[in-house]
């Protein structure tokens, strides 16, 4: 069953689904697991690289601490997190359930740390090796949607904005 927490942790609109075969949770426990969550990453769910990496948090969040939410759907508001469709796409945003909102690369480290994986990205975060990533992490955030083209990204415009950008 599809589960997505807004910023006020009701349940909201659609995320990649994990299926209960695979984790033996019950509704009801993976309810109470999902509102739980400790960081919330807002991804593009029309890219094919955000797909792929959210499906990878995906397998590693046993315990419901990462929420996921996609800006590609009809009914995410940016607004609600202050934010502006071009803001989205430009690069990858994470929110706390206190409503702090993290953008960039941290995004991925605390993803990571959420789910108990973190030290994969540590040394990223290191402070010799951080500048260097991050600079990398911009160059391909700037070029994620041509890119994705190359992969099946389909786009109405030359920017790809999501949906309800386009209403």
């Amino acid at each position: 069953m599809p589960i997505l927490f807004g910023a006020d942790r009701t349940a909201v609109s659609r995320v990649l689904e994990v299926p209960d075969a695979q984790t033996g949770w019950s509704h009801a426990s993976a309810m109470k697991r999902m509102t739980e969550w400790k960081f919330k990453i807002l991804f593009d769910g029309e890219c094919p690289y955000c797909r792929f990496e959210i499906r990878w948090l995906q397998r590693w969040n046993r315990k419901g601490s990462l929420a996921f939410e996609d800006i590609s759907s009809d009914s995410f508001d940016p607004a609600r997190y202050g934010l502006t469709d071009d803001d989205l796409m430009a690069v990858l945003h994470g929110v706390f359930p206190d409503g702090r909102v993290l953008r960039g690369p941290e995004v991925f480290r605390q993803a990571y740390r959420a789910v108990g994986i973190g030290w994969i990205l540590a040394p990223t975060g290191w402070p010799l090796l951080r500048p260097v990533c991050d600079r990398l992490y911009s160059l391909f955030a700037r070029h994620r949607v041509s890119l994705g083209r190359l992969f099946g990204r389909r786009c109405d415009d030359e920017s790809c904005t999501p949906r309800h950008g386009r209403r």
